[in-house]
């Protein structure tokens, strides 16, 4: 995806890295209509989910899909999260997270996205974002329709 921001940035981006719990799933479980937009994705970008996994789900909610599971440890998740989205790099990755330890990958990535769901958001993760969405909807409705993102983001 290319896009250019007016005096905000150039974007061209094929990765995006995603968080699990809290962005893509609550209590960990997804719903069927992120999987199919996620494997959609899957055929422009390179997808994946990071994730401690911490209801022991992710696995099998995206088993039939083309995205690329990564379990993390959960000590050290803001590090990791950080350190894999700059060697995908970090300019050609969009970001999105909800929480503490997605603050680092946000601010790394050529556009961080924070998507404020059911468990809501962290200030951390709010303030390292370039763009706050409602819903991972409302995100995912993003890719479909791009020039969004220049009518939030430009200056």
């Amino acid at each position: 995806m290319k896009l250019s921001i007016p005096a905000y940035k150039e974007l061209e981006v094929n990765k995006l890295v995603f968080d699990y719990n809290g962005t893509l799933a609550c209590d960990g479980q997804s719903n069927k209509k992120i999987k199919e937009s996620l494997n959609e994705l899957a055929m422009d970008f390179e997808v994946y989910i990071l994730t401690a996994d911490t209801f022991g789900t992710v696995k099998e909610e995206f088993d039939d899909t083309e995205i690329e599971i990564v379990i993390i440890d959960s000590e050290a998740g803001a590090s990791f999260k950080k350190k894999f989205v700059k060697q995908l790099e970090a300019s050609e990755v969009i970001a999105i997270g909800n929480g503490n330890n997605d603050a680092l990958m946000l601010k790394e990535a050529a556009l961080g996205i924070l998507v404020l769901g059911a468990e809501g958001a962290a200030s951390k993760a709010l303030l390292n974002s370039d763009l706050v969405v409602r819903s991972i909807e409302n995100c995912l409705e993003i890719f479909q329709h791009p020039k969004r993102l220049i009518a939030s983001l430009r200056c």
